[in-house]
């Protein structure tokens, strides 16, 4: 591949692939780290791609899988909290009354704090489906898992992000008392 190619190509899903790895709930320190892992791979295995699924599809599989080998490493090596986390750097803020600026942070942060209690199995179908607005199929084809799994995983996933928002808004609600 020409290095032009690969530096539009970069240049083009360096945010999106930035995003997906943040959601994915890598923490802050390292996002940076596994973006280049994943560029690393993409261009190692850039003319083995077949165009069987978009571009941007298979560039989301490899996020995941080099997402997970780092979750992997991470966990097979010294334990550390993964509190310094913010995803609100990942999300520019379109919102110009500081109100809702406020409330959309707010909202961000509870969703953050919900997708990091789920388990990495929902919260990859969750973020798929929900955040990147994939299919079924997709979601399948990237998880190398069944639709019907996916379809389970989604379900359960949407039942405890519902549960929890409400216990948070139940909280919140309380504490405004």
């Amino acid at each position: 591949m020409e290095t032009a190619d690969f530096r539009a190509l970069y240049d083009e899903l360096c945010p999106l692939v930035w995003g997906w790895v943040a959601r994915l709930g890598i923490p802050r320190d390292a996002i940076d780290d596994v973006v280049q892992e994943v560029f690393l791979t993409i261009y190692g295995k850039l003319d083995t791609f077949e165009g069987r699924s978009s571009l941007a599809t298979w560039v989301f599989a490899i996020t995941i899988r080099v997402a997970r080998n780092y979750r992997r490493r991470r966990s097979a090596g010294a334990s550390g909290d993964d509190s310094d986390f913010d995803e609100l750097d990942a999300l520019p803020a379109h919102v110009v009354h500081p109100e809702a600026a406020a409330e959309q942070t707010e909202a961000l942060t509870l969703l953050q704090q919900i997708l990091g209690e789920l388990d990495v199995e929902k919260r990859e179908v969750f973020v798929l489906a929900e955040i990147e607005q994939l299919s079924a199929p997709e979601i399948a084809s990237i998880l190398e898992i069944s639709p019907n799994t996916v379809t389970s995983r989604l379900r359960l996933a949407r039942e405890e992000v519902r549960a929890a928002w409400e216990r948070a808004k139940a909280r919140d609600q309380w504490r405004l008392r």
